[in-house]
């Protein structure tokens, strides 16, 4: 009774490894899609350091769990002690990392608020300076995305060294200007025509709706996957021990 049991748990123990490898798969071909992607993300990307940042983790994370999940398969196969006790250290790791992660993304979610990118933008925002990161990826998102500011063109009435930079000549940075295509390599309409707040030659919506309209299907994949992964790998680990501590 007790090897059924014992073997029982070696192939749930294989099964939910299994489900780590391809999660760990997913999430580095995520990472290499978004430093490689022709369409814009890469511009994203690279202009923020934040974000490269965080593509690197994404990167880093897909490679740790893609090997944990073969390193679990291997010793549950194999029912090798070493192995199994590498493997639940580690998981146990990136299981408290990633519920501190989960945690803080909770208590600072205040930060991702119309007011708070409205504000930021105005203080902040310098025009064309691509010098100034925080300019050059708002830039990258408005000629990505095809919009205007936080909230659309009359942000831009506001933002103070926007302002003084231009003169009060521009009533909006050149980003914001419609293009054919829309991307950075895309040739402006009318760029005069733009900078003087014509409507007919501008992207009118805010970036904010915009972008919210884009992922918001896929942030709430995203919330179910996060979770599905904490549970598989919480499962893991119970797995794991019960493995190791019934292997002679």
């Amino acid at each position: 009774m007790e090897g059924d049991c014992l073997s029982c748990m070696k192939y749930l123990m294989f099964v939910f490894n299994f489900f780590i490898f391809l999660g760990g798969a997913c999430l580095l071909g995520v990472g290499i899609w978004v430093m490689v992607d022709p369409t814009g993300f890469r511009e994203i990307v690279a202009a923020n350091p934040l974000l490269l940042t965080g593509a690197y983790i994404l990167l880093a994370m897909g490679g740790l769990l893609f090997l944990l999940g073969f390193l679990g398969c291997c010793g549950a196969v194999r029912e090798n002690k070493c192995l199994l006790l590498f493997f639940f250290l580690f998981i146990l790791i990136i299981f408290l990392a990633e519920l501190s992660a989960a945690i803080l993304a909770f208590i600072f979610r205040e930060n991702l608020t119309r007011e708070f990118f409205t504000k930021e933008l105005t203080k902040h925002y310098q025009g064309n300076n691509d010098t100034d990161v925080f300019s050059a990826t708002w830039n990258s998102v408005m000629i990505t995305f095809g919009c205007c500011g936080v909230n659309g063109p009359e942000d831009f009435k506001f933002a103070s060294v926007f302002r003084l930079l231009t003169l009060d000549s521009d009533e909006v940075p050149e980003a914001c200007c419609r293009r054919e295509p829309q991307s950075r390599d895309g040739v402006l309409l009318s760029r005069e025509e733009c900078l003087l707040g014509r409507s007919l030659f501008l992207n009118k919506q805010g970036c904010y709706t915009v972008i919210l309209n884009t992922f918001e299907t896929y942030v709430y994949l995203a919330g179910a996957l996060a979770i599905g992964v904490l549970a598989i790998e919480l499962f893991a680990m119970i797995f794991a021990m019960c493995l190791f501590r019934g292997i002679q």
